[in-house]
């Protein structure tokens, strides 16, 4: 089975609210606006009572209120390691509301600082095309888990994994112990769009089929911004094949590399996902969808791949 760099990624990183934060932040939110200081504090790990007792902590909470006013509501954003970040809607204002929770589920953090998420994409608005000639294969795509189990990931919740097969299904000729046996390794990727190159990461070494690298996921990078503001991220290029650099303006159909078997990846392939903003570490995906593409043989337009399904440029 194909492995792309989803699977380590996400083990501290998740769009899924978990029940002991949403049981805290909900505690939290009724004793602020209650003005129950002695509440919260009771819910805090010794280091955190050390660091910011009662009487601390009721002045910060007062000051709080008297400026900003009650809080109206949460929404859960992500969760990351052992924080969970919270876009807090005040009477007067929008902060970002991080809790910080222990092995017992006591609070060990709070931090309260201005809300500057990136808004959120729903989908492209800027005209794509497969960033690839020929026909190949959606192993990974779609919006159910059985799809897609990139789905789990804040941002990379729509991407695809996509590389090529033969007649057979198989993915590559002889042994397959060998990048070059893989029909997908060595060929030409291209960019979906026009737009400007914001990240380049190239010289991680090709792994050896079935052997991933834990070190650098993403393995080699590249990483287009539009000029809608959305982000086409790249994964898994072969080491030292990158032809494009930071900074550097790309239409539609640039070359930017050839597909490699570079950082947590099982073969080669290609990753590919749009998200919110340069950072994958903060981003928020965005589900991509191509202007003319050729299904199992069939011409659609304006176009989302699922899994199982053929695709290649009209």
């Amino acid at each position: 089975m194909l492995i792309s760099f989803l699977s380590i990624f996400n083990s501290g990183f998740s769009q899924i609210e978990k029940d002991n934060y949403k049981n805290i932040s909900t505690k939290f939110v009724s004793f602020f606006n209650e003005g129950k200081n002695d509440s919260i504090v009771a819910m805090f790990s010794v280091e955190m009572n050390a660091a910011l007792p009662i009487e601390k902590f009721s002045q910060v909470s007062t000051g709080l209120k008297l400026q900003l006013g009650s809080i109206k509501k949460i929404r859960f954003v992500r969760l990351q390691s052992a924080s969970a970040l919270y876009e807090t809607t005040f009477d007067n204002a929008v902060l970002g509301m991080t809790i910080t929770l222990n092995s017992k589920n006591e609070i060990a953090g709070l931090l309260f600082k201005p809300y500057t998420e990136a808004k959120e994409i729903i989908r492209n608005t800027t005209k794509m095309k497969l960033p690839f000639k020929g026909e190949w294969t959606v192993t990974w795509g779609g919006d159910t888990k059985e799809q897609n189990y990139h789905v789990e990931s804040v941002a990379q919740k729509n991407a695809f994994d996509i590389l090529i097969k033969d007649e057979q299904g198989a993915t590559h000729k002889g042994s397959g112990e060998s990048n070059e046996d893989y029909y997908a390794f060595g060929k030409e990727l291209y960019a979906p769009c026009d737009g400007e190159v914001v990240l380049v990461v190239d010289g991680v070494k090709d792994n050896i089929p079935g052997v991933l690298n834990p070190i650098y996921i993403p393995g080699n990078t590249v990483v287009i911004k539009t000029g809608a503001g959305e982000y086409a991220f790249f994964a898994h290029f072969k080491q030292h094949s990158i032809v494009v650099k930071e900074g550097q303006k790309v239409s539609a159909g640039t070359l930017l590399g050839l597909c490699g078997n570079s950082g947590n990846s099982s073969e080669p392939h290609l990753h590919f996902h749009l998200q919110n903003v340069e950072d994958m570490t903060k981003a928020t995906g965005a589900k991509c969808y191509f202007e003319q593409v050729k299904v199992n043989g069939i011409l659609r337009t304006d176009y989302s791949p699922v899994k199982g399904e053929k695709i290649e440029n009209n």
